[in-house]
């Protein structure tokens, strides 16, 4: 397995606690975005917004993100099809995070795919026990 696949299919725990940092390290001027399925309550992926993004998801009634890693607004489903549409914003009581109550238009939030290849729904798709194990669920 590469590791990029590893990281995303594997079993072995490896949280990446420097993501803050490095975000803040790069001068990115965004929040938090929890993203959950507004029938389902689900959570579906964290992401994150700049102004810009959030402007653009009023403007589309679709997530739009900012990309910290490739520094640009990400259209999530622009490419793949697997749009969320945003039936609500809200943000929280320090106004520092922001949660889209959104409905899946296509086949699953997360980029990665199940044994059946299909999109997963939710980003969401392991747990992890006290010991630091991954399980599949």
């Amino acid at each position: 397995m590469t590791e990029g696949m590893d990281l995303e299919e594997g079993t072995e725990l490896s949280i990446d606690f420097s993501k803050i940092f490095k975000i803040g390290e790069g001068n990115h001027l965004v929040v938090p975005v929890v993203v959950q399925d507004a029938d389902t309550k689900d959570v579906l992926i964290v992401a994150y917004a700049n102004e810009e993004a959030l402007l653009e998801t009023f403007k589309k009634g679709e997530a739009v993100f900012y990309s910290t890693s490739r520094n640009e607004l990400w259209h999530k489903g622009a490419t793949s099809g697997d749009i969320l549409a945003v039936t609500e914003v809200r943000v929280n009581c320090e106004q520092n995070s922001l949660l889209y109550l959104v409905q899946p238009k296509g086949q699953g939030a997360c980029h990665t795919k199940d044994n059946e290849g299909t999109y997963r729904a939710s980003c969401y798709y392991r747990s992890v026990n006290s010991a630091g194990e991954l399980r599949s669920i």
